[in-house]
């Protein structure tokens, strides 16, 4: 299997290893090259996962199996018209775009099989919230994800990196679009939204940094809060039914049904990776043409989060 990965920052490096974790367990052979706008020395152990490195689109060959856009947000429009004659599928690191604007079919995906990440869908905690959901009526939804900025990338100064920066893509509305992905996933698009957002804090960023939503269904109400500044780092959706409240903390990895009950969920972060890198793989040689994340719906999704 020939794979491409344009991009190998953090996100980039994660989906790397994974991939040759997964390949591994599964007795695929993997050529990887890379496309690389940076000049900063890869460590050893990623480049020797590496056939190949290229610093520009005409440099790339034809006849890539799967390719991996892991560059910033405001790039994979640009990458995508560029290789999507070169690749047969394509995995996306999320959001899709940076603006809900963008035409499927101008960058050739409407033509390709892709897969949007969405790595939330595939950690323990929200698989068993899914599961347990199958047989609940819910009145109303309320959800919350906050954390602190400056704690995300520990040595790195956070006003640079793209969070911070609203051309890049960056600001809390899309950077935890996590949150819109996996409500969609459980209860499909809503009827009516209303979402109110800025930069509210004294970070020193020009992106927002709180965006909240109140959003209609047409047998319940979800409420969504996203920010930037909480110095306690929470996430979790509390879902009030008839028989009480079902609370899934995924930070914690505890799920808390109505009757009290507590499942623990706990794991280690990249075992959500791993999975969600095992789904893909099998979508790439299977003869499902949609994912679970296709493009069209992770740009509707899109934007939705943008209030569009």
């Amino acid at each position: 299997m020939r794979a491409l990965f344009v991009g190998l920052g953090s996100i980039g490096t994660r989906h790397l290893n994974n991939l040759h974790t997964v390949a591994c367990r599964q007795g695929i052979s993997l050529e990887i090259d890379a496309l690389r706008s940076s000049s900063r020395e890869l460590p050893a152990k990623t480049t020797n996962l590496l056939h190949a490195q290229y610093t520009s689109y005409t440099q790339v060959p034809d006849g890539y199996d799967i390719i991996f856009i892991t560059n910033p947000t405001h790039l994979h429009f640009e990458a995508l018209k560029a290789l999507s004659a070169k690749g047969d599928t394509f995995f996306i690191e999320k959001p899709i775009f940076e603006m809900a604007g963008y035409s499927l079919e101008a960058c050739g995906l409407n033509t390709k099989k892709a897969y949007v990440a969405a790595p939330m869908r595939w950690c323990r905690t929200y698989m068993q919230l899914k599961q347990h959901l199958q047989q609940v009526s819910c009145y109303s939804a309320r959800v919350i994800c906050s954390s602190y900025l400056p704690d995300w990338r520990p040595n790195t100064d956070y006003r640079k990196v793209y969070s911070a920066i609203k051309a890049m893509g960056g600001g809390v509305t899309i950077d935890l679009i996590h949150e819109w992905d996996y409500i969609v996933d459980l209860f499909g698009m809503p009827q009516e939204t209303y979402n109110f957002k800025g930069t509210y804090s004294h970070l020193e960023i020009d992106s927002d940094d709180l965006s909240v939503y109140i959003a209609r269904y047409p047998a319940m109400l979800a409420e969504i809060h996203l920010d930037y500044f909480g110095r306690t780092y929470r996430r979790t959706i509390e879902l009030f039914t008839k028989d009480g409240t079902i609370e899934a903390d995924f930070g914690k990895g505890i799920l808390t049904l109505a009757d009290g009950t507590c499942i623990d969920c706990n794991e280690e972060v990249n075992q959500r990776y791993l999975r969600e890198m095992e789904y893909f793989l099998q979508y790439a040689h299977g003869p499902q043409k949609e994912s679970v994340n296709s493009p069209a719906l992770a740009l509707q999704t899109l934007k939705l989060t943008l209030g569009e």
